[in-house]
């Protein structure tokens, strides 16, 4: 599949917008474990393959261990992951699929149970601008490189 159009070269403005909340982000209190597991969440719900790609590498040079890289697409059924964890990746599936859950209670109810308010609001623009990414490059098809 080629890509249909370099976004961040006709409009490198715009995709350095999003960066720029990237940044904000990495300076909030969402540690970067948990981070770098909801963006790669994010990313094979919507099937980004550039973007499970870069953030599965990502975490691993964060540290991550590969067997919950592994599991993250049954997280539910594997022992692996915390309970704020959990929360987390619940959230951003709801919000994901915001057009068939409505963001429900349940989960909203859970995520209050391990995040402040400030830290609501990060983790929800975490997921949003994720989702964003998501969009820019499905859209544009734009996909991973070959690894060395």
């Amino acid at each position: 599949m080629s890509m249909r159009l370099n976004y961040w070269q006709v409009a490198p403005e715009a995709a350095q917008s999003i960066t720029h909340v990237n940044s904000y982000l990495e300076k909030s209190a969402i540690e970067p474990t948990l981070r770098h597991l909801v963006w790669l969440r994010i990313s094979q719900i919507n099937g980004c393959a550039y973007c499970v790609d870069r953030h599965s590498q990502d975490a691993i040079r964060g540290g991550e261990k590969q067997q919950r890289l592994d599991c993250l697409v049954v997280w539910r059924e594997s022992p692996f992951y915390s309970e704020r964890e959990r929360a987390a990746l619940e959230w951003a599936e709801s919000l994901t699929n915001v057009s068939t859950t409505h963001a429900p209670d349940e989960a909203y109810d859970l995520v209050r149970e391990h995040f402040s308010d400030k830290d609501l609001v990060d983790l929800t623009l975490l997921i949003a601008t994720m989702n964003a990414w998501n969009r820019m490059a499905i859209g544009f098809r734009r996909g991973p490189g070959k690894r060395a």
